[in-house]
């Protein structure tokens, strides 16, 4: 009965199969590979090392294989590396753990065909042809790793001690006394002609009846442990284990598992994402969008879709469908599903590029939640036509500054995207505020702490001083324009580090984001290591006038009096009140400057020193 109950519940079964078993079922395709696993190239050494073991009936590991039944096929099979004309197309199991093993098994011992393996060099593919040298490997003092040879395809090589390997036609490996590992299971043929060669000397036959006895028998009664998966084992489950077994170190992605699971209906999600891939190309910032992006919008509105379909029908609030663009939720999107929203989802995609380029965000490297993007896409695929008025785009710009500035999605960020699909949408209705806007907060402390280039607080900064209209110093043309045509432009400090240091500035000041703007390489070759009153100086006598260039400053959210003074303490306070009315704007929230109370606080601590807040900033705060 307690037999019974472990059966009723258990997900596999382990057994063990001889190893031409397998290999014979590889060949016919009885065993096939799940379409979502990926070619894994073996080098020779580890070719060698697996053969090695197999030769001194070591153990190898483990295989794992998913029983693959015509009733539940759950995903599209194909055939393993080097199996040419099998005589059977559908298989009863797919290797989900050992493919390289097997493959590199079936390669060398039943394809007939050179072995496929990576260079480990010049990591290009080449071909090999793998023997037993006799004599070594009957050698008890001889390691049999040495007696094993890889040639090339043309079954000749050249050894280091100058001297040439030639097994290119039959009689010359009898000769060399080189046994072919790909004619182990046809020794009786090989051992025919092999003998006929030597002329029945005694002493060859008896070197390979040692061969066989010693050798070649451990690959003939060779049994290979496998763990079998039931074909009741759900998609979602089934990727669990590929990612928590698999040896290769390869992350399964639900792509992957959803390409190959809808490929059994005769639909390929790879070339349906390939197309929009290539349309999506044309927009910079759209460029870096994964397949796995796309299946997560998709499955957000169409998990909208049925939260929307059960309000209308009256379900109570609580039992209404929950949104979400996890793993688990992505692997039930049905084929039918995607194939209804996909061209909305890349409208949605491409009005998302056109909002986010209003808003002076351009290239994929500009935005740093790139879930934000998946979100917004969903967002106006739920839209529609709505989505084409300027209260909306408004509140969806507040929505798109506060999560990137209160850096919303840094963790938790998939079932943040489902409470956002639910509620930005209402919110844009007329319904209260969602809990991305709520939460989202900024103060002077980041503007202080920031000092990477990449980040989501500095690519919003950069991005929103771009919206702004920042011009950059040089040339006196936007900095958008100045992007435009493919100019660089990066995160550069107004106050030169060098001078900083010579005035003893802390470290931390001036390398902050306060003391950093936008601005392209010949600005920064012209500032060097100036001080700003010699370095605007230069940029009046180079023929911009003083009032032009107090309105570039003004641009990047920089006070001109404290500059031109070298006024590095007025400068610092000035910028950080602005940058904080700046992000506070954005956010449609009133920032709060009495985080920098602490900093002066910690300030005066460290330097012994009496430090003031700006006069101007303590009549505004």
């Amino acid at each position: 009965m307690a037999e019974h109950q472990m059966n009723s519940i258990s997900t596999f079964d382990i057994t063990k199969y001889f190893l031409l078993d397998v290999l014979k079922d590889i060949k016919n395709g009885r065993i096939q590979l799940p379409d979502f696993q990926r070619d894994w190239v073996w080098d020779d050494t580890r070719v060698r090392r697996l053969l090695t073991s197999i030769s001194l009936a070591y153990p190898i590991g483990v295989v794992m294989m998913l029983q693959q039944s015509i009733q539940s096929r759950q995903f599209k099979p194909r055939l393993v590396d080097g199996v040419l004309k099998p005589e059977n197309h559908e298989p009863n199991l797919l290797i989900l753990d050992g493919q390289q093993r097997l493959t590199t098994m079936f390669m060398v011992l039943l394809s007939e065909l050179p072995v496929i393996i990576k260079d480990q060099k010049s990591q290009k593919i080449i071909k090999k042809w793998y023997y037993l040298d006799i004599k070594k490997c009957l050698n008890s003092e001889c390691d049999r790793r040495s007696a094993i040879i890889a040639l090339p395809e043309s079954k000749i090589a050249r050894i280091f001690t100058g001297g040439l390997i030639d097994c290119s036609t039959p009689e010359k490996e009898y000769e060399a006394l080189l046994f072919p590992l790909s004619k182990v299971f046809f020794f009786s043929e090989w051992r025919s002609k092999f003998s006929k060669y030597w002329q029945y000397d005694p002493q060859k036959l008896e070197l390979i009846d040692i061969l066989e006895l010693e050798i070649l028998k451990k690959f003939e009664h060779y049994q290979i442990p496998v763990i079998q998966l039931r074909d009741s084992l759900p998609k979602e489950a089934v990727c669990q284990v590929f990612e928590d077994t698999n040896t290769s170190g390869c992350d399964l992605n639900y792509f992957d598992l959803m390409s190959s699971s809808y490929c059994t209906s005769d639909f390929s999600l790879r070339d349906d994402w390939k197309q929009r891939e290539n349309r999506f190309q044309s927009l910079k910032v759209l460029r870096k969008l994964r397949s796995t992006d796309f299946v997560q919008a998709v499955t957000l509105v169409a998990g909208y879709a049925k939260r929307i379909e059960a309000t209308k029908q009256g379900w109570n609030i609580d039992k209404l469908p929950g949104v979400a663009g996890d793993r688990a939720e992505v692997l039930k999107l049905t084929k039918e599903e995607y194939q209804k929203w996909a061209d909305p989802i890349t409208k949605g995609f491409e009005e998302s590029a056109r909002f986010l380029h209003n808003q002076k965000i351009f290239d994929a490297d500009d935005l740093a939640y790139p879930i934000q993007l998946v979100i917004l896409s969903a967002i106006f695929t739920v839209l529609g036509e709505r989505s084409r008025s300027f209260q909306v785009r408004s509140m969806l710009e507040r929505w798109l500054w506060c999560g990137m500035f209160g850096e919303i999605y840094t963790r938790w960020y998939e079932a943040r995207a489902g409470r956002d699909v639910i509620e930005v949408p209402d919110w844009l209705a007329g319904g209260s505020l969602p809990l991305t806007i709520v939460q989202a907060d900024f103060s002077f402390d980041r503007l202080i702490g920031v000092r990477k280039r990449y980040g989501a607080v500095y690519q919003g900064l950069a991005a929103l001083l771009r919206r702004e209209g920042a011009i950059d110093w040089c040339t006196g043309e936007e900095i958008n324009d100045v992007i435009y045509f493919e100019e660089k432009i990066d995160s550069h400090h107004i106050f030169p580090v060098a001078w900083c240091r010579k005035k003893g500035i802390d470290p931390k000041k001036y390398n902050c984001l306060i003391n950093r703007t936008p601005l392209s390489a010949k600005t920064n070759k012209k500032i060097g290591s100036k001080a700003p009153s010699v370095y605007l100086e230069e940029f009046e006598l180079c023929g911009t006038s003083a009032t032009r260039l107090d309105e570039i400053l003004r641009s990047h959210a920089i006070s001109p009096k404290t500059l031109r003074r070298d006024d590095f303490e007025g400068f610092f306070q000035m910028r950080a009140n602005n940058l904080l009315t700046l992000i506070g704007k954005a956010m449609g929230k009133s920032l709060s400057f009495e985080s920098s109370e602490d900093f002066v606080r910690e300030h005066n601590h460290e330097n012994g020193r009496q430090y003031k807040l700006h006069p101007e900033i303590i009549k505004k705060y």
